[in-house]
C-alpha cells in the first residue's frame, strides 16, 4: 500500500450550509438564529441550524417545539432544495477556477487532488479558495478546508477548526494531533460503531491507532476496518466505486397527511420521482418496497415484484396493490412517514423477454414506456407541475427532491 510523500488531498466542507445559504440570500436573516426545516409544520425537526442557533443547543434533529423553547427568537425557514442546488453549482464553478475538483461528496463537501507544487503552498491555496468564494458567493457562506496525505485525514482536518478554518495535517503531525479528538469526531464512526469499538477495548484514538489490521477487519466485520486504520496511518486508500442498488424517496408526514388516501397520494409522488431518476440513469427495476413508519419508531414494510420495468404504470399498479394489502392488514393507523424504493436493478438494455409474454403485453409495456418518456420530456421543458399521472400536490414542497448525503438532486427533480 502506497504512502504519499506529500499532502495530496484537499477537503472542503461548508459551515452550516443550508442555514448559511438562507442567510446569504436574505440579509434580514444575517446575524440571527436560523433553523431550516423540511416542512412548514410545528411537528417537524430541524435539518440545519445557523452558527447563531448552535450555542442554544439547536442542531440537526432538534424538534421545532424544543428549538422554540431553547431560543424563542429563532427563525424557521422551510428548505428550498432547488435554490441550494443552484448555489452548489455556482460554488463548484468558483472552486474549479482555483483547483480541479476530484469528487463531490455531498452538496456541501468536495475533495480535490493536489499537485506537489500546490501542496507546497497549501495555506496560500486555501486562502485563494476562500477569497474566491467570498467574492463570488458572499461573506456569510464560509467553508473549512483540510489538507492532508489522503482524503480521510483531509476530511478530519477540515473538521478540526470550524467554522471558517484551515488545518494542514502532514505525516509529521501523526498521530499526535489526532489524539485530541474523540472517536465520534472521526468520519464514519457512528454511535453504534463507537459502542462496537468499546466492546473490543478501543476507547480512544490512541487505541484505534494501535489496532492491528486484522483486528480492525474483525471489529468492522469487513475489509473497511483495515482500510480505515490504514488511511488513519496516512496510507493512500482509494474508495471502491459505489454500485447503484436502488432508487427511492421517503417523506415524514404532517398530521393532515396521515389518512390512508393521503399516504397513498404522497407515495405515488415519491414513486414517480424515483421512477424518473431510474429512467435518467438507464436502469430497470424488478421490485418495489413500500414502507410506512408508525409512532414509537416502528415500521411496516411490504414488497412487490414484477418483470424488469421502467414505466410509471407498472410502478403505480404495484404501489396500489401494496397499499391495499397494507390497509387489509390493518397497518394504516398512526402513520408518520412513508418510503417507496425501486430495487432489484438491471441495466436498461439488459431486459429479457418473459417466457409467458404475449405480443399484446409487449406492445402495452412499450406504449407505457413511451408515455413515461414523453411525460419526462414535458416536465423538463415546462416544469414539474406541467403534467403528472394523478394529483401532483404533496405535503410541503419538493416531493422526491430531498438533498441527501451523497446525492444531490438534478434540475429535472424539481
Amino acid at each position: 500500500m502506497r504512502k504519499p510523500t506529500h499532502t495530496e488531498k484537499l477537503y472542503l466542507d461548508f459551515d452550516s450550509f443550508f442555514a448559511s445559504a438562507e442567510q446569504q440570500l436574505n440579509p434580514a436573516l444575517q446575524g440571527r438564529p436560523v433553523a431550516v426545516v423540511p416542512l412548514d409544520s410545528p411537528h417537524t425537526s430541524v435539518i440545519a441550524a445557523s452558527r447563531q442557533a448552535k450555542p442554544f443547543g439547536i442542531k440537526t434533529g432538534t424538534s421545532v417545539a424544543e428549538a422554540k423553547q431553547k431560543c424563542p427568537d429563532i427563525v424557521f425557514i422551510e428548505a428550498r432544495p432547488d435554490i441550494y442546488v443552484k448555489l452548489h453549482n455556482r460554488i463548484l464553478e468558483t472552486i474549479e477556477r482555483c483547483v480541479p475538483i476530484a469528487a463531490v461528496r455531498s452538496i456541501d463537501e468536495v475533495a480535490c487532488n493536489l499537485l506537489q507544487s500546490e501542496a507546497r503552498d497549501a495555506s496560500g491555496l486555501a486562502a485563494r479558495i476562500k477569497r474566491a468564494l467570498h467574492d463570488e458567493i458572499g461573506p456569510i457562506l464560509t467553508c473549512s478546508i483540510g489538507i492532508s496525505v489522503n482524503e480521510l485525514l483531509a476530511k478530519i482536518a477540515a473538521e478540526m477548526d470550524k467554522p471558517d478554518g484551515f488545518v494542514l495535517l502532514d505525516h509529521a503531525d501523526l498521530p499526535g494531533r489526532l489524539f485530541d479528538l474523540e472517536l465520534r469526531d472521526l468520519p464514519g464512526i457512528s454511535k453504534g460503531m463507537t459502542a462496537r469499538l468499546g466492546e473490543a477495548g478501543v476507547s480512544d484514538i490512541r487505541c484505534l491507532w494501535d489496532l492491528a489490521p486484522k483486528h480492525a477487519r474483525a471489529i468492522w466485520n469487513s475489509v473497511e476496518g483495515e482500510r480505515f486504520v490504514a488511511a488513519l496511518h496516512g496510507y493512500a486508500v482509494e474508495k471502491p466505486e459505489t454500485i447503484k442498488r436502488m432508487f427511492g424517496h421517503g417523506r415524514n408526514l404532517p398530521p393532515d397527511w396521515r389518512a390512508p388516501e393521503k399516504v397513498l397520494q404522497c407515495a405515488r409522488l415519491l414513486s414517480l420521482s424515483a421512477a424518473r431518476r431510474l429512467r435518467r440513469s438507464h436502469y430497470r427495476a424488478g421490485a418495489m418496497s413500500y414502507t410506512v413508519g408508525v409512532r414509537r419508531d416502528s415500521r411496516v414494510k411490504l414488497e412487490g415484484q414484477f418483470r424488469p420495468a421502467r414505466d410509471d404504470h407498472t410502478f403505480l399498479n404495484c404501489l396500489n396493490d401494496l397499499h391495499a394489502k397494507m390497509i387489509a392488514a390493518g397497518e394504516m393507523r398512526n402513520i408518520s412517514s412513508v418510503t417507496v424504493v425501486l430495487h432489484d436493478l438491471s441495466a436498461e438494455e439488459e431486459a429479457s423477454r418473459d417466457l409467458f409474454d404475449t405480443g399484446a403485453s409487449v406492445r402495452q409495456r412499450g406504449q407505457w414506456e413511451r408515455v413515461s418518456d414523453v411525460l419526462d420530456k414535458i416536465r423538463v421543458r415546462h416544469g414539474s407541475k406541467a403534467l403528472n399521472l394523478g394529483p401532483n400536490n404533496g405535503p410541503g414542497n419538493y416531493i422526491g427532491s430531498k438533498i441527501a448525503f451523497g446525492r444531490i438532486p438534478e434540475a429535472e427533480d424539481f
